[in-house]
């Protein structure tokens, strides 16, 4: 049985989120939901997410299963707007607890932050069952964006976070802290091994070119045209390329608030004292050292 897939794009941060049922049981899952943030004023929305739920409640679904493809540098999770309002267990990949770690580490949490994935209601593992009505989903560990990357099939549709783009995108960086390019790599060519006529559907679509923004191409697609990486693409030219392209990429925008919500599962850091939720900047830490002047 195949699921049915109802796509939402969130505009501001070019992320594709998906509504996935058993067209039988009605039973769904929701995977890479976005909270609304707008970084000037550093407050949080819902609209993006509340129209994931009216799609829910407009076609009947019951909702079992938030997924997670990993912990975004790039938007924040809503996890826990979609749960509080609908149900649902969250849910990541086993990575999860190395990504916490280093992330503690790096913006200084506390002892109230624990990382061993205790935030979560799952942690997935690779080649582990997830129940969707008649449909058995299946995680696939596709680490090298990040450690704790997953990509998620349900009967012909893959879900596949940020291992690759739409064919004209190409693949995802792999500098992040616990990113490789060996692997990613390695996590496509898996991915590749599917039939061809598997749907894959990507996290991200930035448009290239100025074309009409998109989030669903096959493997065959990919196998044959994907700008960074087809089947026959030698590793070590990947990951030269790879190498040579993140150095020159920018720090994501949204990168601070996005880790210290993501790796609490969605959840904002606990109130202060005064009742509010506060992050933490680290200074001359993320990112490429900023020229110095010269006179």
């Amino acid at each position: 049985m195949q699921p049915s897939v109802t796509p939402i794009f969130h505009k501001p941060t070019s992320t594709w989120s998906y509504v996935v049922a058993d067209p039988v049981t009605r039973e769904a899952a929701v995977i890479d939901p976005v909270l609304d943030y707008d970084w000037r004023s550093a407050r949080t929305g819902t609209a993006t997410a509340d129209e994931i739920l009216a799609c829910l409640e407009s076609a009947g679904l019951s909702l079992r299963w938030i997924l997670e493809t990993h912990a975004h540098a790039d938007h924040l999770s809503a996890a826990p707007h979609l749960k509080a309002r609908a149900g649902g267990q969250i849910a990541i990949g086993q990575g999860i607890r190395q990504v916490q770690a280093t992330f503690k580490r790096l913006f200084g949490l506390g002892d109230d932050f624990q990382p061993d994935g205790r935030q979560f209601d799952r942690l997935l593992a690779d080649g582990e069952t997830v129940e969707l009505g008649r449909i058995a989903g299946r995680v696939l560990a596709t680490p090298g964006h990040t450690s704790d990357s997953v990509s998620y099939l349900f009967g012909d549709a893959l879900f596949v976070g940020d291992t690759v783009f739409m064919p004209d995108g190409g693949s995802a960086r792999c500098d992040f802290p616990g990113g490789d390019a060996a692997e990613l790599y390695q996590s496509i060519q898996r991915l590749y091994d599917l039939p061809e006529a598997t749907r894959v559907f990507v996290c991200h679509d930035y448009s290239p070119g100025g074309r009409e923004v998109r989030c669903e191409t096959t493997i065959g697609e990919q196998r044959s045209a994907n700008i960074h990486v087809r089947a026959d693409t030698p590793e070590a030219e990947f990951v030269a390329m790879r190498r040579k392209r993140d150095a020159t990429l920018d720090v994501p925008n949204l990168i601070i608030p996005s880790v210290q919500v993501n790796i609490r599962a969605g959840f904002l850091p606990p109130p202060e004292s005064d009742g509010v939720s506060y992050l933490k900047v680290p200074l001359n830490v993320i990112g490429r050292p900023l020229p110095t002047s010269h006179s």
